[in-house]
């Protein structure tokens, strides 16, 4: 069942930011729930899960999503599947918000939920010193989302399925639309970057990237 290191480099290869979906092909719900669980596993930092995955499939949400950002209007309504990753603001991963204290005693036992706690408020406080401005905490949030953003495209394009990151959109204007939707719960979630998944309706041009000496530094 392990995969070759080239059969690897493969999928990497065949990934690419589709800026054309084939509106005729539609991913399977068997194939789009094994994508998100990919995301839904992701590693965060203190296993704080940060994130919340919105599945747009709603055509009216669609066209106003798309009326409001300019990345996502040659996006849609064409991609099979449009998601939405929201991060978790200060209100949920301050090192003592209950969203926090909840998740630590559903994994860990009691006994350590103390400790745990005063090393994340350390880790907050001191070492990153995300306490110092509330957007501090948000884009440690909105850092992490990235990691389930890049394992969805990575275990999509493992399965013949395409994708592309959004960020071509006004922050606080989708934060108003998502909000007047009632997807942000008062405050608890924000914006941090949306995915079109489906299927490439033309083959790209070959992938470019700096090259490897230029990228890679060795301390030896």
């Amino acid at each position: 069942m392990t995969m070759t290191k080239e059969e690897i480099l493969e999928v990497h290869r065949f990934r690419h930011a589709t800026k054309e979906f084939d509106p005729s092909k539609t991913i399977s719900d068997d194939d789009f729930e094994f994508i998100l669980e990919t995301g839904r596993l992701s590693p965060s930092s203190f296993s704080t899960e940060p994130w919340r995955f919105v599945v747009v499939q709603n055509e009216q949400l669609r066209n106003k999503i798309k009326n409001s950002s300019y990345g996502a209007a040659s996006k849609l309504p064409e991609a099979s599947h449009f998601v939405i990753i929201l991060a978790r603001t200060p209100l949920d991963i301050r090192y003592d918000s209950a969203y926090l204290k909840e998740q630590q005693v559903r994994d860990v036992p009691k006994e350590y939920l103390t400790r745990r706690l005063e090393i994340l408020e350390e880790f907050q406080r001191h070492d990153f010193k995300l306490l110092d401005h509330e957007r501090f905490l948000t884009d440690w949030a909105v850092k992490q989302t990235y990691i389930p953003l890049a394992n969805m495209m990575t275990a999509a394009a493992q399965i013949c399925i395409d994708s592309c990151p959004i960020e071509g959109f006004d922050i606080e204007k989708m934060n108003q639309l998502l909000d007047e939707e009632g997807l942000l719960e008062d405050g608890h979630f924000t914006i941090s970057v949306m995915i079109a998944f489906g299927y490439r309706k033309k083959e790209p041009g070959p992938k470019t990237r700096r090259p490897f000496d230029d990228v890679v530094k060795w301390v030896k």
